[in-house]
């Protein structure tokens, strides 16, 4: 196939008219093959999701591997072609029994490749645990920790951690060698973030969610963050979890190559308004809120793709959205050699944008699965 006529993505140069070529269902140096014209429209890398719960009724916490291939094909049908679904803080048998059902949910072209699983829960602190569910939450428990990784048969790829609970270090340190660790859902003052960042902490959940504030004489586990060049932080840019202005300063801080923009969405992602939910507690949601009886948040309804969108409308540069949503989660994955550039020898994933930002195609492993030629 022949992608011709669009603005072509590159991280570093922004978007420039490109031939994109494909075969095998790869990114090629050249071809032929049929064309799909691009004319007028911008032409993005598929994105990752590495962190979110569920979408069209269906969430990853259920540990139904029907229920993940109707995520997948939710998911790629919004332009998000890998998905890396988290876990709530649930009872460790349940945790159990959704990390295997991950390697039976299977892939292919009718959805997203599933290509990791996050572990969010359980080791969070009660004091942030947000819409978690109190009763499950545990301290670190590598021994736990091993359990979920063998039985999703090494698609663990992220654990987050509240590293002020006993043990939390030494946790880090152990788990920090497998997977990437994520500091969230804590009460952790600036120097507790930044010995879990000394430990081997490689990323903030949900940066300023769940989490002390950013304050000018207790700057919090953000500005830990801050000050460590190599981790990075997760964004939720539903409009909801974050003002306009905390989105902007956080990339102007972190700069583009340390935003990982995530969409947290619930199994109501998809769905109209109404009763859901999540991590075993009631959820409503009424437009683009998903929230407790008590008025937490629960997670978003807002896909990546919409998320990115959103970013670009509160003045991110569509460069640097994309970067967000695409190569950095690629990166954190450890699967930028397959994913999330459109380089040649790249998986040919791939998306069509208009001058709105709307989808025009979606391209799978080299084959249109929206859009036409």
């Amino acid at each position: 196939m022949r992608i011709v006529g669009g603005l072509v993505f590159d991280p570093d140069s922004g978007f420039a008219p490109r031939t994109v070529f494909t075969a095998d269902g790869r990114i090629t140096e050249d071809g032929g093959g049929p064309c799909l014209d691009a004319g007028g429209c911008y032409v993005i890398p598929g994105l990752t999701d590495l962190h979110f719960h569920g979408c069209r009724g269906a969430d990853f916490s259920d540990g139904d591997a029907a229920g993940l291939r109707t995520m997948a094909e939710y998911e790629l049908s919004r332009g998000v072609t890998q998905i890396c679904p988290a876990c709530m803080a649930l009872p460790p048998d349940d945790l159990l029994r959704a990390c295997a059902a991950a390697v039976h949910a299977g892939s292919g072209a009718s959805g997203a490749e599933l290509v990791g699983v996050n572990l969010e829960g359980p080791f969070l602190s009660p004091a942030k645990k947000g819409a978690q569910k109190g009763d499950w939450l545990l301290p670190p428990d590598f021994i736990l920790f091993r359990r979920l990784a063998d039985a999703s048969e090494g698609l663990v790829k992220l654990v987050t951690v509240a590293p002020e609970l006993p043990g939390a270090l030494d946790f880090i340190r152990r788990a920090a060698k497998e997977v990437t660790v994520s500091v969230g859902h804590t009460a952790a003052d600036y120097e507790t973030a930044l010995s879990a960042f000394d430990a081997g902490a490689r990323e903030v959940t949900h940066l300023f969610n769940a989490m002390p504030p950013f304050l000018h004489r207790a700057p919090g586990p953000a500005g830990a963050a801050l000050d460590r060049p190599d981790v990075r932080a997760e964004l939720i840019c539903d409009g909801v979890h974050l003002h306009p202005a905390a989105v902007r300063a956080a990339f102007r801080l972190f700069g583009k190559d340390r935003i990982v923009l995530i969409s947290d969405t619930m199994r109501a992602a998809g769905m109209p308004d109404g009763r859901y939910t999540l991590g075993g507690q009631d959820v409503t949601v009424e437009g683009p809120r998903a929230a407790l009886a008590d008025g937490t948040l629960a997670g978003s309804v807002t896909d990546l793709m919409a998320c990115l969108r959103t970013a670009v409308s509160f003045g991110i540069p569509l460069r640097d959205a994309v970067t967000a949503a695409a190569v950095n989660p690629a990166k954190v994955l450890g699967l930028y050699d397959r994913f999330g550039s459109l380089e040649p020898g790249r998986e040919a994933n791939l998306v069509v944008l208009d001058g709105d930002l709307d989808i025009r195609a979606v391209v799978f492993r080299g084959e249109i699965v929206r859009g036409r030629l």
